[in-house]
């Protein structure tokens, strides 16, 4: 799993995002709970999330293009600098009257991240190749997803409590300064040679990626997917806390079964590892799904921690699987100069169904109950993987598989 590492450039590259990532995660508890104290409102705290996602919404497919027109070593460098200074500003908030401060900032670096996450995505595989260095790459990002899923926001909450919530803002801006200087020690590539970017350009671009989408019948059904996938994992993943706090004894229980999550991505990462180069995408991707929902119906049908933790690391097992399968199928399959468009469209489908999820899922759960909403949302789970087994085609094998 570590074979990636050996290659300079990507271990800055991947040093750097896991330094930038834990100081955004350190921000996940902290950044909502500031607000509430502030405002005492539900409804300001709930705006925190739709200040995160509406640029992604917003601006997703055009950040692709962008990044497929620009150097991406320049890209990520660049918006690593833009998110310093734009969380910098949140220093300012001390006041219900100045939270919007918090709801601009965080709009902010979002868009700063809607740029860099396709171009990192883009200049993977130009830095380790598409063979068996790869699968070792995206193994590697699953498992710092996992280790800051499982530390970044119970350690902000500590943070919080124990040092204000100005300090967090400080290491946060200082993660993203480390971030720059790895990626600023990178080698530099050519960067593409493209024609300027006017307007019709630009749509030109954004038509060509969805045409590519299109008529590649793997990443096309990939996308349609995981996009029905994200909605049934987002109208579940609202309620964790919730499911905590009323079925499994209170917020300590709701903050385990989290760090279970986290756990369980960790333990994937070296599945992806083996499995990824000797197992055909449509099978280990439908069976990752259909392994996902059911440990989501055992987490969710769960009245005690004996049961929910141990479902909990299975769909963190599985559903890292579930990553990184489509993107490292779409990083081998597709010409690395429509990787960041394509990416970024990937991005915003995951986005737009993570957000009704988290609207619809409370609103069912409200109407029925948990457990209706778990054998419902459970149920689109598994329709996606009866789409995965059914529509994504085999690939030929090559010397890499």
């Amino acid at each position: 799993m570590l074979d990636a590492l050996r290659v300079r450039d990507f271990r800055l590259l991947w040093s750097g995002r896991f330094v930038s990532q834990l100081g955004t995660w350190l921000l996940t508890v902290a950044v909502p709970a500031y607000v509430l104290e502030l405002t005492g409102s539900l409804m300001a705290t709930g705006l925190t999330l739709a200040a995160e996602y509406l640029p992604l919404l917003l601006l997703g497919p055009l950040a692709g293009v962008l990044s497929d027109r620009w150097d991406r070593r320049r890209v990520m460098l660049g918006t690593d600098l833009f998110r310093a200074v734009v969380v910098a500003a949140m220093l300012a908030v001390d006041s219900p009257g100045t939270v919007w401060v918090i709801y601009a900032a965080l709009a902010a670096e979002s868009a700063g991240s809607i740029l860099f996450r396709p171009a990192a995505q883009a200049y993977t595989p130009a830095v380790v190749g598409t063979g068996p260095l790869l699968s070792s790459a995206n193994a590697l990002t699953s498992l710092t997803d996992g280790t800051v899923r499982l530390i970044g926001a119970p350690l902000g909450a500590v943070l919080l409590l124990t040092f204000g919530f100005p300090v967090l803002i400080w290491v946060d801006i200082a993660s993203y300064l480390v971030s720059a200087v790895a990626i600023y020690r990178t080698t530099r590539r050519p960067a593409p040679a493209t024609s300027p970017a006017t307007g019709a350009q630009l749509l030109a671009d954004l038509r060509h990626g969805v045409r590519t989408i299109a008529a590649h019948r793997m990443t096309l059904w990939l996308l349609i997917t995981s996009t029905v996938f994200t909605l049934a994992n987002g109208s579940l993943g609202a309620l964790l806390v919730p499911l905590g706090v009323t079925e499994l004894g209170g917020p300590r229980q709701a903050g385990l079964v989290v760090s279970a999550l986290g756990v369980g991505f960790l333990l994937g990462a070296p599945l992806i590892r083996a499995l990824v180069d000797k197992i055909q995408p449509r099978p280990l991707y439908a069976g990752s799904l259909l392994a996902t929902a059911a440990g989501f119906l055992l987490l969710f049908t769960a009245h005690n921690l004996t049961v929910a933790l141990p479902a909990a690391v299975a769909v963190g097992i599985s559903g890292s699987m579930t990553w990184a399968v489509p993107q490292t199928t779409v990083q081998r399959t597709l010409p690395n100069n429509v990787l960041g468009r394509v990416s970024a469209v990937f991005f915003s489908g995951e986005a737009l169904a993570t957000l009704i999820g988290a609207v619809a899922g409370p609103a069912v759960a409200q109407a029925a109950g948990l457990a209706t909403l778990a054998f419902l949302a459970c149920g689109v789970a598994a329709a996606s993987a009866v789409l995965a087994v059914t529509l994504l085609p085999t690939l030929p094998q090559t010397d890499d598989q």
